[in-house]
């Protein structure tokens, strides 16, 4: 990964890699370099002759996810400000979009937006901006990877958003924000009528943990769509949870306690 950045020609000796994920277009991994800001695309059709094409881009790249098609990928260059669109299947950059300020998508969330079609959605680090992607560049090419719509969560400090084709719900965590309420709880978008604001849930409220800063971290989906799943991230010596909610009713169905639930985080879907 050694190499130049992609705007000061500065050579780094050790960037490190923000993330990996596997084409569905092509036998080869797409590569996040952080530092320099370029993107590898890593052919492993021969393991004994890897071949790697590199993509400019933009520092500091971090996390992202696919377009609702799997051909675009989403990522973050959260110090750039700037979301990189890469499209796996010509094997190129489509776009750089700005966007303010410090983007953290996790892998964002897709959506179809009531006015503007299909979209990818981020929040973000640096403000309270949850930002609106338009990728469908056949179907609403005036849209195509353009910023459509900009909503307001609690505050920044937000690493995550989450949606489901079977939702009608539009989910945010908070979980850096410096405010104890707001980095506590999340907020709730209905994707039918955005303009109607938000509704805020207590997570941490409901799961009781006692002392600690119990940030409400990373919404995921079981299988079936209908519930999510929040991670309270205690300290190592404090009590965490796992907070599963209704999608529909947006009302809490379990909280789940053990003592092998250690500032827990991520959570995914097996089987």
């Amino acid at each position: 990964t050694r190499g130049m950045t992609v705007d000061t020609q500065e050579y780094h000796p050790e960037p490190r890699v923000a993330a990996i994920v596997a084409s569905h277009e092509h036998p080869e991994f797409i590569v996040n370099v952080k530092e320099t800001g370029k993107i590898l695309l890593v052919d492993y059709s021969n393991l004994d002759a890897l071949s790697v094409t590199t993509l400019e881009a933009a520092r500091f790249l971090h996390d992202g996810g696919w377009d609702s098609t799997h051909r675009y990928f989403l990522t973050a260059a959260n110090q750039s400000d700037k979301i990189a669109v890469v499209d796996s299947k010509d094997r190129n950059i489509e776009a750089l979009v700005d966007v303010t300020k410090i983007p953290h998508p996790g892998r964002g969330a897709n959506l179809t937006d009531p006015e503007f079609g299909p979209v990818w959605v981020t929040s973000a680090l640096g403000n309270e901006n949850v930002t609106f992607i338009g990728t469908d560049p056949e179907g609403h090419p005036q849209h195509a990877w353009k910023v459509v719509r900009t909503l307001s969560a609690q505050g920044g400090g937000s690493l995550f958003v989450k949606t489901h084709p079977k939702s009608r719900n539009l989910w945010i965590d908070n979980t850096l924000n410096p405010q104890e309420s707001v980095s506590q709880s999340v907020a709730v978008y209905n994707i039918d009528d955005l303009g109607a604001g938000y509704e805020v849930l207590p997570i941490a409220e409901w799961a009781d943990v006692g002392e600690g800063p119990a940030r409400v971290v990373q919404p995921e989906f079981n299988a079936g769509g209908d519930e999510v799943w929040f991670s309270v991230w205690n300290g190592m010596e404090q009590v965490s949870a796992i907070v599963v909610v209704d999608d529909k009713t947006r009302t809490l169905k379990h909280v789940i306690k053990d003592p092998r639930l250690v500032t827990p985080t991520g959570k995914f879907n097996e089987g």
